[in-house]
């Protein structure tokens, strides 16, 4: 390696970290730059050791990398710009630019929870095929309502934030094989669907709307989000593109992170309904009402900010210097 060259092409770097781990105060951008100017100079700092020490720069980097190391960690820990950025640029341009896979993936499940719904209200030999008809009777006159009601609020709400959140977190771990992502779906839709359509038969389409619909529509969509992102990845694989697989597959990967953090907050928002709106005693239209409106901020949300952070650049992803960027190694 010509060792002067290198330092010509990279000297304005460390110069720019040197002065940023130097200046009294660092706005969010800067600490963002300072960051990123440390983990691109590391790697530098290992190239040179590995392909052409030499003492002087070795000892100027080392330097450099240490000063910006002790001003990192007092910069960026605990810095609510961060936490904003997040739900403000991030997690809405991954939910914009993947909106194709999870609206697609609603779309489908809707389609066949309907179906199966009809499937099973049109045919009573299927119904007693699943159940016997006192099991039947017991699931849509008391165990469906009696579900809602069967713990406090607040533990009801935690319980199932938890087994939303383990449902989302299989279908985006699942993505790198794809089949446990379909099961998984089919699991939840066709179970919904089964029991739409013993409702339906049995004249309570109204209380299984009523208590459905209160939380479900946020909650299915957070799913059905999980679901297209983890789809997404496993299409990565199958095709990459102009890209190397391994490449592809990282970008998506990362993508799936970003949405399985903000999903824990749109998973939390729908346990919550379920927890205190889904069993209160508000009346029917007034439960579904806010469900509807849960939902409808949801997609206010993604086709507001997302779109308009898509438009400025914000992908979701790590800064194209991170991406590329290798791990530090020793010389």
């Amino acid at each position: 390696m010509d060792l002067d060259a290198y330092v010509e092409a990279h000297g304005a770097e460390w110069a720019r970290l040197k002065q940023l781990s130097s200046a009294r105060r660092l706005d969010a951008a800067e600490s963002d730059e300072l960051l990123d100017l440390y983990q691109r100079t590391a790697t530098h700092l290992s190239h040179i050791r590995s392909t052409a020490p030499d003492p002087t720069v070795t000892q100027y980097l080392s330097t450099i990398l240490a000063k910006a190391r002790a001003r990192a960690m007092g910069t960026r820990t605990g810095s609510w710009t961060v936490f904003a950025t997040f739900f403000v640029e991030t997690f809405p341009a991954m939910l914009y630019r993947s909106r194709r896979w999870w609206l697609t993936t609603m779309g489908v499940n809707i389609v066949v929870a309907v179906l199966l719904a009809w499937w099973v209200a049109d045919h009573p030999g299927v119904q007693t095929s699943m159940l016997s008809p006192e099991a039947i009777d017991n699931l849509v006159n008391h165990e469906f309502e009696g579900y809602y009601h069967e713990s406090s609020n607040s533990e009801f709400a935690a319980r199932v934030w938890t087994n939303n959140a383990w449902v989302a977190a299989v279908c985006l771990a699942g993505g790198a094989l794809g089949l446990p992502v379909i099961y998984m779906l089919w699991q939840n839709i066709s179970n919904l669907g089964i029991i739409g359509g013993l409702m339906a038969d049995h004249d309570r389409l109204g209380l299984f709307f009523g208590l459905i619909l209160p939380h479900g529509l946020l909650e299915l969509t957070a799913v059905f989000v999980a679901a297209g992102a983890g789809l997404r990845m496993f299409w990565s694989w199958v095709e990459p593109g102009d890209r190397s697989r391994a490449s592809h597959f990282a970008r998506e990967a990362r993508a799936s992170m970003t949405l399985a953090l903000g999903l824990i907050v749109v998973l939390l928002v729908s346990g919550l309904i379920e927890g205190f709106v889904t069993p209160s005693n508000l009346p029917t239209w007034a439960r579904i009402a806010i469900g509807v409106v849960a939902e409808l901020l949801f997609f206010i949300y993604v086709w507001t900010l997302g779109r308009s952070a898509v438009a400025r650049g914000v992908t979701g992803d790590v800064t194209g210097a991170d991406a590329t960027a290798e791990a530090p190694a020793r010389g």
